[in-house]
């Protein structure tokens, strides 16, 4: 069966510009300090509920990964674009990394502890989004945990605006939306923040951290 076309455009596009982007994006997470503060919270519970295997889905290269292996989860990547993954092994040797994607993960089922999503799901067509949490469902174990991160709105009068991101077609959710997706495909929201866009922001757009956790049954 032949993948999505959203898929293959995703993964070509990073590809062509990954080291371009690798050097432009810096490191999100050490400059911001509100990513900083729900990605602790996610490690916190994470490490509470057994510590198992997180995934980074969308790890670029991979500085997100290193951070939460630096806050002691048992963490790997996992990209579309190959030449990410490159740039991900050359910057952070000590680290795995996986090609494959989000919306079909080689994973058993409830097998991991978290999964973390930074700016990734927003190259998702909205209506692919509720396949993609049922994903995510599927391998979490009971107890586990979902950290989004994504350009927002808190308009909830629909689900996704697209915008022409730098690499590729791209979405900026409605917070409230996203949670309702998240809580139809049977997780419980823990915590979300919606952090203003810095006063010199090119878009001015808002960024949202949803932490949502499988119940345990």
């Amino acid at each position: 069966m032949s993948e999505p076309e959203f898929i293959s455009t995703t993964r070509s596009s990073y590809d062509a510009v990954a080291e371009e982007y690798a050097e432009v994006v810096g490191d999100a997470v050490r400059g911001n300090p509100f990513a900083r503060a729900m990605m602790g919270a996610f490690a916190e519970l994470v490490k509470e509920a057994g510590a198992s295997r997180v995934a980074d889905l969308g790890c670029g290269p991979g500085r997100v990964t290193a951070h939460l292996h630096g806050l002691g989860l048992d963490v790997f990547g996992v990209d579309l674009s190959s030449e990410m993954l490159a740039i991900a092994r050359r910057e952070q040797p000590g680290l795995r990394f996986e090609q494959g994607s989000m919306a079909a993960l080689d994973v058993e089922d409830g097998s991991l502890g978290g999964l973390v999503s930074s700016y990734s799901i927003i190259h998702t067509p909205p209506e692919e989004l509720p396949a993609v949490f049922a994903e995510f469902h599927r391998v979490l174990a009971p107890g586990g945990c979902v950290l989004l991160l994504f350009f927002a709105d808190t308009d909830s009068s629909q689900l996704a605006w697209p915008f022409d991101h730098k690499v590729t077609l791209a979405y900026r959710l409605s917070v409230d939306r996203v949670g309702e997706l998240l809580r139809k495909a049977g997780f419980a929201e823990v915590a979300r923040l919606i952090e203003q866009p810095p006063a010199d922001s090119e878009r001015g757009f808002e960024f949202g951290h949803v932490l949502v956790r499988k119940p345990v049954e």
